[in-house]
């Protein structure tokens, strides 16, 4: 698994290239304390350390956690996640973007979509609706037909319906870091990544 660090969507901006406009999206990248680290030598059996991110009352921490971040002297921490391959790093240092990443690098962003609720097919797959001419009525906006007759007798898997559209993990593979804006923690990454303002987004560095 590639080397990553945790950071904040802040929104999309562009900045310009020798006259060349690039839409680019702002991720706010406050140093990584490390909360964990697993080593292939020890009962882990693998390299990996484990990260947070943002802050989380100890009071919405179960007694479980607020003892593994004791160990580590880490406050409590929003988002834990863990990053295979990382090593070189002790339990309570801190990550930096400029640890992992240089401008020009490729990276992989991950975080979960927007969610929009239940979705009708042309919203969620882009069906065309059907025409609104005489002899349609009431299903102007439905599928249309799902299945055959008697043989199979069911509906096909993977048939596109209706239903829940978006609010899942979603990859965007092969960005470019455009920028490190060290003295303010950004970085600038071409292109738009998954998620909402404010939602937790993981940088892996691609391989």
């Amino acid at each position: 698994m590639p080397k990553g660090i945790l950071g904040r969507k802040i929104g999309m901006t562009c900045v310009y290239r020798e006259g060349m406009q690039i839409p680019v999206t702002a991720i706010e990248v406050q140093p990584n304390p490390v909360v964990q680290v697993k080593t292939a030598d020890s009962r882990d059996g693998y390299d990996a350390l484990q990260l947070g991110y943002g802050k989380k009352s100890p009071r919405q921490v179960t007694q479980p956690m607020q003892g593994h971040y004791k160990r580590a002297g880490v406050d409590p921490k929003r988002v834990l996640r863990e990053f295979r391959g990382m090593t070189g790093f002790e339990v309570g240092q801190e990550v930096k973007a400029a640890d992992i990443f240089e401008q020009g690098d490729l990276v992989m962003v991950r975080g979960t979509s927007r969610g929009r609720g239940f979705a009708g097919v042309i919203k969620r797959h882009g069906f065309g609706g059907h025409k609104a001419t005489h002899g349609t009525h009431e299903s102007f906006r439905g599928p249309g037909g799902i299945s055959s007759s008697a043989d199979p007798a069911r509906v096909h898997k993977g048939t596109k319906l209706p239903g829940q559209m978006g609010n899942k993990t979603v990859s965007v593979k092969n960005l470019e870091v455009i920028e490190l804006i060290d003295d303010k923690n950004l970085i600038l990454v071409s292109g738009a990544i998954p998620g909402t303002t404010n939602s937790i987004v993981e940088i892996l560095k691609a391989e």
